[in-house]
């Protein structure tokens, strides 16, 4: 039976079917301290590059053209790295992919599970 990919923001409390939780954000989230955050990595890497997170500013009007160049971005070589760990990650156990956003189901993380969720065997 495959894992569960999941995500949600990073200022929810912790749970214990949240498998292992990594942060999808490449800037850390406001006010939350690495102890209350209660993360197993924080993977920067995996996150959109910065022009592009600008320029999507969290419009959900542009979130398609958004998840279209995320997605393109995923499979350059320099996310090539990050985006196996998290598949490696999604093998073996639960996955909760965090967030400081507050829109998630308009954000990098939201894309990158179903994504992953499409890919895993």
């Amino acid at each position: 039976m495959a894992a569960q990919i999941s995500y949600r923001r990073i200022y929810e409390d912790a749970s214990p079917q949240d498998g292992q939780r990594v942060l999808v954000d490449r800037v850390w989230p406001r006010g939350m301290t690495k102890e209350a955050a209660h993360l197993d990595e924080w993977l920067r890497e995996v996150a959109p590059s910065t022009g592009l997170r600008q320029w999507y500013g969290h419009d959900p009007e542009r979130f398609a053209e958004f998840r279209r160049r995320y997605l393109a971005e995923l499979r350059d070589a320099d996310h090539r790295e990050a985006v196996g760990h998290l598949r490696e990650l999604a093998a073996h156990d639960a996955l909760t992919l965090l967030t400081a956003t507050r829109d998630v189901d308009h954000s990098q993380a939201a894309v990158l599970a179903e994504w992953l969720a499409k890919r895993k065997h």
